[in-house]
Order: C-alpha cells, then sequence, then structure tokens
C-alpha cells in the first residue's frame, strides 16, 4: 500500500497516525507488524508525542539548529540539509500490531517528515500478519 502524503512546508511533521490506523483496520489484521518506509532521501517517518503540538514544533527547532541551511555545503542541489535530516530521522518504523489497534504508546503517534518541501511523497506501508481476525 502506498499513502500519499502533501506537505505544505519546506520542514513539517505531519501526523499521520489516523492515516495509518485506517489502513491497519481495513487490512484485516488482528497481530502483527506494520512497516512504514520512505523512499525519498529528503523525508523521513518518525514516532513521537502527538498530544502536545508544541512537540513537533520542537522537534523541527532543534533539528534547524543541529543542520541550519547555510553551512557550506557542496551538495549542487542545494537541498543538503534535508538529505542530512533524513539520514538523521530515519526512513523506516516498524509498529507493532495488536487487537487490530497500532500498539503505541499513550502520548505516541506517527509523523511524516518533510524536509525539502511543499511536495507530494509516498510512504508504503506493509504489514506482516501473525493472526487474522476470525
Amino acid at each position: 500500500m502506498i499513502l500519499t502524503v502533501k506537505t505544505k512546508s519546506q520542514t513539517e511533521l505531519i501526523d499521520i497516525t489516523f492515516e495509518i490506523q485506517q489502513l491497519v483496520s481495513s487490512s484485516g489484521i488482528n497481530e502483527g507488524l506494520c512497516i512504514l518506509f520512505v523512499p525519498h532521501t529528503t523525508a523521513a517517518v518518525t514516532i513521537n508525542e502527538n498530544a502536545d503540538p508544541s512537540v513537533p514544533a520542537d522537534i523541527i527547532m532543534v533539528l534547524n539548529k543541529i543542520v541550519p541551511w547555510e553551512a557550506g555545503y557542496r551538495h549542487l542541489e542545494g537541498n543538503s540539509p534535508a538529505h542530512l535530516k533524513s539520514t538523521l530521522v530515519g526512513v523506516s518504523e516498524l509498529i507493532i500490531i495488536e487487537n487490530s489497534k497500532l500498539f503505541l504508546g499513550t502520548w505516541q503517534g506517527i509523523f511524516f517528515c518533510e524536509f525539502d518541501g511543499p511536495r507530494t511523497r509516498k510512504l508504503h506501508v506493509r504489514f506482516l500478519p501473525t493472526k487474522y481476525k476470525e
């Protein structure tokens, strides 16, 4: 399955927890694993707190401090910081599915991370079932 994500900013974290849970619910899987993979070199996926919108904003703030847009990069395309941020955050996540639900902590959500937007992106979603609904 492919989830299409349309980003609106150069750098943003988009909560996609609901969309991924919808895919799990419609899959018929009761127990198993959900694999998320971003096939882009300037985007990523992560799990973090989704209850307070200041958390994603803080993550972006710190990533921008660690990897500033202007730092004498050699990559001619001009988006080296996006490549570096993608490497730091990572392009995949593995989430347990239990009772047809994503097994996330109380405050956890799944975020698509855009570092070179705005763009239309793809997130590949795969399931490894260990038990189907009866």
